[in-house]
């Protein structure tokens, strides 16, 4: 061999050797002819070892669909020039698979003889290994950060999770405790849907939001002529609950009478429709939910000791927000993500003097009242952030917080409620007129008055304002 010619093949041989990639050549035979140094990197092989071997040394878990080793005149290389880069394994020499992605091609001369066939080989293992860690990592988070539709970090929420998860796996009953907007209703949805019975239906009943007797026939349905306006036989939401949940919302509400009632479910676990004499059995969990002390409630003769104790078997207590401080910025983050999805804008952070005004907050209508917040800033905002001008008046002008137990709601005293303008004084004649320009929506009148929904329910019910509007 000339010195020139020489020169070139040592000079390619580096060149191959300095390459990440594995790469080797056979020749028309399908007998290895060279192998670079990453290839004995990846496999394990050295040169020495592999050349003169055919490529079943590797035992590549895909080749056009069969398993290697192939007769050379099988290959599909042979036949159709090259193969696409594809993910496979290859054993290393230890015995241990190796994720990689194969590459091959037919190499020919000027007359189109073939000269042999080049493949090589990316080692993905790195690549695997980084992306079952984020996998991981996003498990992990999840499992730290959310459960169902619940998201907290701090330690409290753990304590919420630890529950929920406890009772998920129980059919006794629940109370769940906390004050108005804490995620009652989030943490009954997660009781149920992580338990073996989610795909059974899941009731909601709001017992704050009809009379006695409306409740009374929500509850346990009625039969046709039981009273003026039952033209049919109606199921109750005790019997559409059935091998399901029943969620009571706001059961510190209940009359004596009612509570008589519900008291003889839980001990019989069957009930009667209004107007009628056959008991009907029914299968279900019972989870109930209140912002009232109920024990208070019992001392003082406005609850029954005895439904208190049947509904309490695993109580939850679910914190106010201002005793989750730090759950705060990933609370902010998800209304934000859950804001442009609605709105389709694309806001993508908050400044920090927002986001210390949003820390200082005492958040008296807890999370539900950091949610309308966020969606109040949706509407003002006309940047890719949200600023101090975008938030409401109250926030803006929140003062630091250090105490969650000396904490009060400034305008829970009276029915005043803070605008830009001037204060609003909430009657039943403007709180009319507010259903009337929200379209009798209960909870978007709670976001203009800044109260809960539940606490708009309960002005209409004292000032006999019609749940629904009037024909």
């Amino acid at each position: 061999m000339k010195t020139h010619e020489l020169w070139n093949v040592n000079f390619l041989n580096q060149i191959l050797d300095t390459m990440a990639e594995g790469l080797f050549t056979l020749d028309d035979k399908g007998t290895i002819t060279s192998w670079n140094t990453s290839m004995k990197k990846i496999s394990g092989y050295s040169a020495q070892e592999a050349v003169g071997k055919g490529c079943g040394l590797l035992q590549c878990s895909r080749c056009y669909g069969e398993k290697c080793p192939a007769d050379i005149g099988e290959c599909g290389v042979m036949r159709h020039g090259k193969t696409e880069a594809k993910e496979c394994f290859i054993r290393h020499k230890d015995g241990h698979d190796i994720p990689v992605i194969k590459n091959a091609r037919l190499a020919t001369d000027n007359d189109g003889q073939v000269l042999g066939i080049v493949e090589t080989i990316t080692d993905l293992t790195e690549i695997k290994e980084i992306k079952q860690t984020a996998e991981e990592a996003q498990r992990k988070l999840k499992k730290v950060y959310r459960l169902g539709n619940i998201i907290g970090k701090s330690a409290v929420m753990q304590n919420v999770f630890d529950a929920i998860r406890a009772a998920a796996d129980s059919q006794a009953n629940i109370l769940i405790q906390g004050k108005s907007g804490t995620g009652k209703e989030l943490v009954a949805g997660a009781i149920h849907y992580n338990g073996p019975n989610a795909e059974e239906p899941l009731i909601t009943v709001n017992c704050s939001a009809l009379s006695e007797t409306l409740l009374e026939s929500e509850l346990f349905g009625h039969v046709k002529g039981a009273f003026t306006g039952a033209h049919r036989d109606r199921k109750g939401r005790f019997e559409q609950a059935d091998k399901g949940t029943i969620f009571l919302d706001e059961i510190g509400e209940l009359t004596p009478y009612m509570q008589i009632k519900l008291l003889r479910v839980l001990q019989e676990r069957e009930i009667e429709r209004v107007g009628a004499s056959k008991k009907i059995k029914i299968d279900i969990r019972i989870i109930a939910a209140t912002h009232k002390n109920l024990y208070d409630l019992t001392r003082e003769g406005k609850f029954r000791e005895d439904l208190f104790y049947r509904l309490k078997v695993f109580p939850i207590n679910v914190p106010p927000l201002i005793d989750r401080r730090d759950d705060i910025p990933i609370l902010v983050n998800h209304f934000i993500q859950k804001g442009n999805k609605r709105e389709g804008k694309k806001i993508s952070k908050i400044s920090t003097n927002s986001m210390k005004k949003i820390m200082e907050h005492s958040w008296p209508g807890n999370i539900r009242e950091l949610e309308n917040a966020i969606e109040h800033a949706f509407v003002l905002c006309n940047s890719d952030q949200i600023d101090l001008k975008d938030l409401p008046i109250e926030i803006r002008e929140s003062q630091m917080v250090h105490q969650s137990n000396n904490t009060t709601n400034r305008y829970n005293k009276t029915d005043q409620v803070p605008s830009n303008k001037k204060p609003f004084l909430l009657t039943k004649e403007s709180l009319i007129g507010l259903l009337e320009e929200c379209g009798w929506n209960k909870a978007e009148v709670g976001r203009r008055i800044n109260k809960s929904r539940t606490a708009v329910w309960k002005y209409m019910k004292k000032w006999n304002i019609p749940l629904q509007k009037q024909p």
